[in-house]
């Protein structure tokens, strides 16, 4: 598949200068620092090196990748590579999708309090699946999740949710049996539902009451304790938004959802249409509409585009896949080794044939670079010294 015509670089590399000067002082590291490396996304600023094809002769530069996790060409690879990982702890049992969003209000914080209360968001849909699995009244049993955060709507506005993906069912308290969901059926999302309001709720006030919450700008009031209840209390009664879609057709749908969502970004090269002087302009897809209608096209000003992408920076060091219960990295192995022995699994062809697969690709030595014209290996006949490293503007 060839370059997109139009790129998120492209509208950084000629907007983004003047913008960064307009709002000197009002953004962080860690946006300067993406800005600045997806940018210089494969540019001679992160040098490179010539190819030459020894079949037909032609020669290609290619330039080296930022490997930022914001930037959108640089996830595919990352997104293979994770996967192929992924693909040994798959179970032959139903795999569920579910989703816990926060709301509008309370994003609003989260938004000013990336770090503490996006790690709130995963604790605690990982701590209510667990516990709502682990009720005998429901399925009785421990279960594993991997949760993935995304923090954006499909117009790049923020929108904080985790989506999770589960193994239809788990080990008894035991550990002597699998105990199996219903068919088609994981658990009650009303009960997930208010259960997570109710736990995110009471962790946000002893948040608040630690002084470990910031607001500043139109929340600064939400400082003051007695301004935090009354804004606090509406928001026990509505309805969280928490849903299960229907399980997956299969390990291997798993894995084709897995490669969409686990490295997305904000938005990605392809749903770009145009930038000329009205702005930039995208599809998007608005979820309040039905059928056709749902997807739109929008126009936003460079400077607002890029505003609304980097919205959606995560802090330093932040992990947005995280694995718990079964799952969770210190006993995954144990925990998936004894699942399938109860279920008289065997394990995928990919795991018992990888090891040989590599060792075959090392004794065949594939070229890592081949000749898009003839398919040719192409061997690197010069080395294009790095320009500059990735950082922020002084």
């Amino acid at each position: 598949m060839g370059r997109p015509s139009l790129e998120v670089a492209d509208v950084f590399r000629q907007h983004a200068p003047a913008w960064r000067a307009q709002q000197r002082g009002h953004l962080s590291l860690a946006q300067l620092k993406v800005m600045s490396a997806i940018e210089q996304c494969r540019s001679a600023a992160l040098g490179g090196h010539v190819l030459r094809c020894e079949g037909c002769g032609t020669e290609q530069v290619a330039y080296n990748s930022c490997r930022n996790r914001h930037c959108p060409k640089c996830q595919s690879t990352a997104a293979q590579r994770w996967l192929q990982a992924r693909q040994a702890d798959l179970l032959p049992v139903e795999y569920y999708h579910v989703v816990f969003t926060l709301p509008a209000s309370i994003a609003d914080i989260a938004l000013q309090n990336k770090a503490v209360l996006y790690g709130l968001l995963f604790d605690l849909a990982a701590e209510v699946l667990l516990t709502i699995a682990g009720d005998p009244k429901h399925l009785g049993a421990r279960i594993g999740a991997t949760l993935v955060l995304h923090t954006w709507g499909s117009a790049l506005t923020h929108h904080p949710h985790v989506h999770g993906i589960v193994p239809g069912g788990g080990l008894a308290p035991d550990g002597a049996r699998w105990i199996p969901c219903r068919p088609g059926f994981f658990l009650p999302v009303r009960v997930l539902s208010r259960l997570f309001r109710r736990r995110f709720l009471e962790k946000l006030q002893r948040l608040h009451t630690s002084g470990q919450l910031r607001f500043f700008g139109e929340l600064a009031h939400l400082a003051d304790v007695r301004n935090f209840k009354a804004w606090l209390a509406p928001l026990c009664k509505i309805e969280w938004v928490v849903y299960a879609k229907r399980p997956f057709a299969g390990p291997q749908a798993v894995l084709a959802y897995l490669s969409r969502y686990t490295h997305r970004v904000a938005i990605s090269n392809s749903r770009l249409l145009a930038m000329d002087e009205h702005g930039v302009t995208f599809r998007w897809k608005d979820y309040r509409a039905r059928g056709r209608t749902r997807l739109k096209l929008m126009t936003l000003s460079a400077h607002e585009f890029m505003r609304r992408f980097l919205l959606h920076v995560l802090p330093t060091g932040f992990h947005r896949i995280r694995h718990y219960g079964l799952l969770a990295n210190g006993s995954r192995t144990a925990c998936l080794a004894t699942a399938r022995e109860l279920l008289q699994a065997t394990p995928l062809p990919s795991q018992s044939t990888e090891r040989n697969e590599l060792d075959a690709d090392r004794q065949t030595e594939r070229p890592t670079f081949v000749c898009r014209h003839c398919g040719h290996a192409m061997t690197i006949v010069q080395v294009i010294v790095r320009g500059q490293a990735i950082r922020a503007p002084p």
